[in-house]
């Protein structure tokens, strides 16, 4: 697919330094599943943590010989050798051997103030604990990939002493020595600019940058090491990490592949890239960025009628990439900025074959401003969307009809709530009126209408509701504000989101409910 002439080796850190995010907590096989997805999307160095640091790495460690992986090496993570200690009888080190990973990542300071101030030793003590614990991991045959911590601050302060660092860790043996920006607060032009002296200063050794993002520009600096010379990249998938992340792996690896030519997995496949970045996000229990660049759910998300029209004339008037690349597709949104061309790409996408004239094309597109003006939204929504569509066609026929509800909610003396629905509904030419219990209001309603329309339907039975979403739409209103309900339901082999919206929460609730119960019947007679 591309022409990419250079490599550079890919460490991904989300179980080490993507698990210091706030909300994250990972298990020992949450690990190993991780672990498994980044063996199979191709990155070089997956970086499980820190023995000495935990029982549970201590056990990733152990358990991950078992997994069979591809192409990564399983890389342990741990720093220099303490001050005044002498490294054979450091517990830190013997516990990266201790893991019996191929590759160790070793971590020692870089800024003179961390050496100072923070290890409270002497300049020169710092280089020997960095000289002491590469050349004892390399007699050990190990891998050793050595992080300068703070290098860029330190280069600030005192460049020859951060120079000096790196060069002791390569005289030492270190494979590669990574330059990190562990504070995030290096501009690009910096990154870039310091890195190309690095790399003059030691033209022989790889180099690696390590970027956090607490000023939004990691992405930027990883791209710019690279363009300086550096052939090594360290990042987290989906950017996790303490305090603002870190370099997003789903963004670097298809800008490298894709924009800069530089192969970044280990064969050059990206179209695994958007499944990796959803299965972590949902072991890691957050909810994913749709936003993101490449794997977001909206990262190809078309709304404006103008692109879209373009959009199915030419794929790349208004996309930098074909979608697939990266395992990712083109979605087209319906809303008040629709126009024909959404309408038709939705139709077809949805696999609607009823053929709509040009007046209930012009209706649908009228209904769905007029409906979206006030509050309902179809973007989220694509069951109801639907339905407005078939109802827009001239032989709809409802497979029912509402014709009044109630709802009872009552606080009785035993602190128990009892919620109370009847419905009137009428199939055909026969009318029930049914009443049902639930555990609230929505439950109750659900109850009372299937009462009313499974003796007519009884496939409905399968249906279920699997979510429901309520969004204030104006919060300044207080108890009077304009309500949007979101219901997803399954009836086991496809799901479907409907929506209704209301001051009211309960009409919205049964607005959303009947469209649910609905579009199923629809879908059969088709």
């Amino acid at each position: 697919m591309f022409d990419m002439t250079r490599r550079v080796t890919v460490l991904d850190t989300t179980l080490r330094d993507g698990a210091q995010r706030e909300g994250i907590s990972l298990s020992v096989q949450d690990k190993l599943r991780i672990a498994q997805k980044l063996d199979e999307l191709g990155v070089a160095y997956i970086e499980g943590g820190w023995p000495g640091s935990n029982p549970k790495d201590i056990e990733f460690f152990r358990r991950i010989r078992d997994l069979d992986l591809r192409c990564a090496r399983i890389a342990a993570f741990g720093s220099t050798r303490r001050a005044g200690v002498a490294v054979e009888e450091d517990a830190n080190v013997r516990a990266l051997l201790e893991a019996g990973t191929p590759t160790a990542v070793i971590v020692g300071k870089a800024s003179r103030m961390h050496v100072t101030e923070i290890l409270g030793t002497s300049l020169k003590e710092n280089l020997r604990m960095i000289r002491d614990t590469v050349v004892y991991l390399k007699a050990a045959g190990q891998e050793v990939l050595y992080d300068a911590e703070h290098f860029f601050d330190g280069y600030r302060l005192d460049a020859d002493y951060a120079l000096e660092s790196l060069r002791v860790a390569a005289e030492a043996g270190a494979d590669c020595l990574v330059l990190c920006d562990t504070n995030g607060g290096t501009l690009p032009s910096e990154v870039s600019q310091i890195v190309t002296i690095v790399h003059q200063a030691l033209p022989s050794m790889t180099l690696g940058i390590h970027a956090h993002n607490d000023t939004g520009v990691a992405v930027a600096n990883t791209l710019l090491a690279v363009e300086a010379g550096a052939g090594h990249v360290q990042g987290t998938m989906n950017g996790y990490g303490e305090r603002c992340g870190n370099a997003n792996l789903c963004t670097v690896i298809p800008n490298l592949q894709i924009k800069m030519g530089i192969q970044a997995l280990a064969n050059g496949d990206l179209a695994l890239l958007t499944e990796a970045s959803r299965y972590i996000s949902e072991i890691a229990n957050l909810r994913p960025d749709e936003h993101a660049p490449y794997v977001g759910r909206s990262a190809f998300a078309h709304k404006a009628g103008l692109h879209v029209n373009a959009l199915l004339k030419v794929a790349d008037s208004y996309q930098h990439i074909d979608p697939e690349w990266v395992g990712n597709e083109m979605r087209v949104l319906v809303s008040e900025l629709a126009g024909r061309s959404n309408i038709t790409h939705k139709l077809a996408d949805m696999g609607l074959q009823a053929e709509l004239s040009a007046e209930e094309m012009r209706h649908i597109t009228q209904r769905l401003k007029e409906l979206e003006s006030q509050g309902f939204q179809f973007e989220g929504a694509e069951g109801s969307f639907e339905l407005l569509v078939r109802r827009a066609q001239s032989d709809y026929q409802p497979p029912f009809e509402v014709l009044d509800f109630l709802v009872l909610v009552e606080k009785r003396s035993d602190n128990d709530m009892l919620a109370e629905a009847t419905v009137k509904a009428r199939v055909g030419q026969t009318i029930m009126h049914t009443a049902a219990e639930g555990d609230g209001p929505v439950h109750a309603l659900d109850r009372a209408m299937r009462k009313a329309i499974l003796p007519f339907y009884p496939q409905l039975d399968r249906v279920q509701l699997t979510d429901y979403k309520v969004r204030i739409l104006d919060e300044k209103a207080a108890t009077a504000a304009l309500t949007r309900v979101l219901i997803d339901a399954s009836d086991g082999e496809r799901s479907w989101t409907t929506v209704g919206c209301s001051v009211n929460i309960i009409e919205a609730s049964f607005q959303a409910l009947l469209d649910s119960l609905e579009l199923p019947l629809h879908r059969r007679t088709s």
